[in-house]
Parts: structure tokens; sequence; C-alpha cells
């Protein structure tokens, strides 16, 4: 019931292109986010989702975010996370589209799932580099499988706790960070604890992406003080994600955009 109020109310703010004023978000909504052709890597990452939608498997999930909406257990099979927590192919591949227009070198993710996601992120340009951080180890073992099937070799899983983890991972990463995807934990606490640290990372070019910014109402509260904060510049809100950028000669501006549908 909240996600659907949230919708409406996006709706009535959400426009297109038409009456766009901003060169930058004009050229990024008509040439990456709406754009709706195939890539190759596309297909063997679709594959492998129709595997794991299709495999007998259980296994026990330690939970340490917010939970799920669909109010599944501790053992759960792995067709069904991959049927509700895996993000769906359009949402995946917007991902894949802006991390092939913005060319990161260095990319992170705050909560790997299955992979699937991931495998999108790091397809996009094999050269650059994926850090991506998953909080339960039998979850952690099927993304690794996902990745020695699609023969990514420029993934890094950092398993464990993200609270415990991602401070380190970000001291010994040396380079900035250039694209972040916040997928790891939906309250607003730690959302807003990951933001603050990936941002002492972070420098003018770099792409903060914010899933499922209108969950619940905690959500929605991180993402106006993630907005409201003073290093973002510009913000694009397409309902499922939230976009931020910290561009200092772009005017501040927030964005509601309505996305191409599938």
């Amino acid at each position: 019931m909240f996600e659907l109020l949230a919708y409406l109310k996006y709706h009535l703010r959400a426009g297109t292109a038409h009456g766009l004023h901003s060169p930058f978000v004009y050229g990024l909504y008509t040439t990456v986010i709406c754009h709706d052709g195939p890539f190759a890597a596309f297909a063997p990452i679709e594959a492998r989702r129709r595997a794991l939608l299709r495999s007998p498997d259980r296994i026990t999930v330690t939970d340490l975010g917010a939970g799920s909406h669909t109010g599944a257990g501790q053992v759960r099979r792995v067709a069904a996370i991959a049927r509700t927590a895996a993000k769906p192919p359009h949402l995946a591949q917007l991902l894949f589209r802006l991390v092939n227009h913005f060319q990161p070198a260095t990319v992170l993710e705050l909560g790997t799932s299955l992979g699937l996601t991931t495998a999108y992120l790091a397809a996009a340009d094999s050269r650059h580099r994926v850090v991506t951080f998953e909080g339960c180890p039998n979850v952690a073992a099927v993304a690794r499988a996902t990745f020695a099937a699609l023969h990514l070799a420029n993934v890094e899983l950092v398993e464990g706790n993200l609270d415990e983890t991602l401070g380190p991972a970000l001291a010994a990463l040396g380079d900035p960070v250039d694209f972040v995807f916040f997928d790891g934990n939906h309250r607003r606490a730690p959302t807003l604890r990951y933001f603050e640290q990936c941002l002492a990372k972070a420098h003018e070019d770099s792409v903060f992406v914010f899933d499922d910014i209108h969950w619940s109402e905690e959500m929605e509260q991180a993402w106006d003080a993630i907005r409201a904060h003073p290093a973002v510049t510009v913000t694009v809100d397409l309902f499922r994600i939230g976009l931020v950028f910290f561009r200092k000669k772009q005017p501040r501006q927030d964005f509601w955009l309505r996305p191409r549908r599938p």
C-alpha cells in the first residue's frame, strides 16, 4: 500500500523529455535511460537467470537488511530468490547502460544477491573493477557460481556484514569511487551511513544509484535526505531507482522522470 501511494505521488510529478531544460539530463534520459536496444552481453546473463529460476536448490539465508516484502523465511529456494529478490531485466539493463555510458573505472555494488545485477555491471566493460558486497555466505556462493558461469574476471566479492566490511574495503581501494549501486539495506540510517562513507571517496563525476527509493517510508526519508545533501547537485527519480550526481558546474536540480516501460 505504501508503494502504491508513493507511485501515485510520483506519477503526478514525473515527466518525459518534453520540457526538460538540462542538456545533461536530457542527453542522459534520451540516450541512456530510454534506450531500448539489445547488447550482446544481455543474452548470457538472462540465460543464467533462467537457470536460477529452474534451480531446485534451497539455501539458508542470513538477512542483515530490512527483510523481504514477501515474508520469506530463512530457508529459501534459489528459484524464489531469483524471482523476487533479483533485479528484473529492465532495471539491471538500465544499470548496464549507465555504466556503459559513464565508463567508471571502479564500481561498487552494495548488495550482491545471486549476482545477476553484478554481472550486468561487470559486463558493461571488462576493463573496470567491480567490488560487490554480500552479507549471506550461502547467497554469496550462488553469486560466485554466477560469475564463474559467465566468465567474469573483473568482479571482487566481499563477504560479510556490510556495516563491518564497507569501511575497510573503501580504505583499501586506493582509487576514488566512480559508480556505486546502493542495494544493501533498505532502512534509513544504514542507507545514509553507507552514502556518507562512499561520498568520502567520490568525485565530481561520480554516479550514485539508489535502489527502491520509494520502497518504504524509511527509504523515502533517506532519499529526501540524500537529495538535500549539500554535495549533491542533480538527482533523477525514476521511482524504482534514484540517480545522484555531484557535478559542480551543474545547476542544483531534482528531476522526476518516467522511464520507458520494458
